[in-house]
């Protein structure tokens, strides 16, 4: 039979390798807690104990890091990437409709797939304003007068 610190261990070495491969830092801190349950467990702490060090530890260590990455993420300012276009005014050129999957707009010189924002058809040549992106598509609305 194989000692519990062995098979922490060996998890503790699959999750690291598995981070390897994977993005977003997650799977570090559940290897970091399995090698905590290892270390306990070549100690002769009881399974019961080995488990509450491992959830425990990837528990605040999550946390903890999941504070730090907001800290210095934080939100993506307006104006970037695709969202640049978000509250722009555009013109249709091939006629909006949500029912037959068309739509075609042009914001500057930039051309979107587009989606109305209320499930209205809007025809060809019509000012619309981007209200927000949903995947590809810009979700669109006729622009008022004053736009």
């Amino acid at each position: 039979m194989i000692d519990n610190w062995l098979l922490w261990l060996i998890l503790a070495g699959i999750l690291a390798i598995g981070e390897i491969f994977t993005e977003g830092f997650f799977l570090f801190w559940f290897a970091v807690g399995a090698a905590l349950a290892c270390v306990a467990g070549y100690l002769g702490v009881s399974p019961v104990w080995q488990w509450g060090l491992f959830l425990v530890s990837t528990g605040i260590l999550l946390l903890i890091s999941r504070r730090f990455a907001d800290h210095f993420t934080g939100q993506q300012p307006p104006g970037i990437g695709a969202d640049r276009y978000v509250g722009k005014t555009g013109i249709v050129l091939v006629r909006v409709d949500n029912a037959g999957n068309e739509g075609l707009v042009r914001i500057g010189k930039e051309e979107w797939r587009a989606d109305s924002e209320t499930g209205e058809i809007i025809p060809e040549g019509t000012k619309v304003h981007a209200v927000r992106l949903d995947g590809t598509h810009l979700v669109v609305a006729p622009a008022r007068e004053d736009e």
